[in-house]
C-alpha cells in the first residue's frame, strides 16, 4: 500500500510540473537558410574516416590529412599486439609444463635429475599472471582499435566544422 501510495504521489508531483511551464505567445520563423557550397562539406566524412579506419586502422588519420597520427596509431597496435602475443606463448608454455607434471611426465622446468625449477604453486601462478596480462593486453588491442576509429571520426567532423565556420547564415 505505501509503495503505490509513493508512486501515485511521485506520478502527480512530476507530470504537474508541465502544466506550470511557461508558453510562448509569439510564434517567431526564421527565414535565413544556410547554404554551403558542395566542395567545401562533405556529410559523409566523417563516416568515411571511421570506415576506412576500421578496414585499416591508422588509414582515416591518413584520410584527414593528419598523417603524423598514423605511425602513432601503428606503433599502439603493434606494441598491444606483441605484448598479448608473448604472453599467449607464455602461458601456453607454463600450461603445457603443468599439465605434463600433473600426468607424470618430466616438462621444461624439471632436471634430469628429477629436481623442480619451478614448484607447483609457481607454474599456477604464472599461468595466472601470464593470462591475465593477455587478456589485458587483448583488451588494449580491441580500446586501442575502437578510438582510433572514433579520433579519425570525430577529427573529421572538427575539420569540416572549422572549414564551413567562416559561412555566414
Amino acid at each position: 500500500m505505501y509503495h503505490k501510495l509513493t508512486i501515485s504521489v511521485l506520478f502527480v508531483v512530476l507530470f504537474s510540473f508541465q502544466s506550470f511551464a511557461q508558453k510562448d505567445s509569439i510564434d517567431v520563423k526564421t527565414e535565413k537558410t544556410l547554404v554551403v557550397p558542395q566542395d567545401e562539406y562533405n556529410a559523409l566524412s566523417p563516416s568515411k574516416a571511421a570506415f576506412y579506419s576500421a578496414v585499416f586502422p591508422g588509414m582515416g588519420q591518413i584520410y584527414n590529412k593528419k598523417y603524423w597520427k598514423a605511425p602513432l596509431v601503428w606503433g599502439a597496435m603493434a606494441t598491444s599486439t606483441s605484448i598479448y602475443l608473448f604472453n599467449n606463448t607464455e602461458y601456453k608454455r607454463y600450461r603445457r609444463a603443468f599439465r605434463q607434471r600433473e600426468s607424470g611426465i618430466q616438462d621444461e622446468f624439471t632436471l634430469d635429475n628429477g629436481t623442480e625449477v619451478i614448484s607447483r604453486d609457481g607454474l599456477i601462478s604464472a599461468q595466472r599472471t601470464l593470462r591475465n596480462n593477455r587478456d589485458l593486453s587483448l583488451l588494449a588491442t580491441v580500446l586501442i582499435y575502437v578510438l582510433q576509429i572514433v579520433e579519425a571520426s570525430v577529427n573529421a567532423h572538427l575539420l569540416q566544422t572549422r572549414q564551413c565556420s567562416h559561412l555566414k547564415i
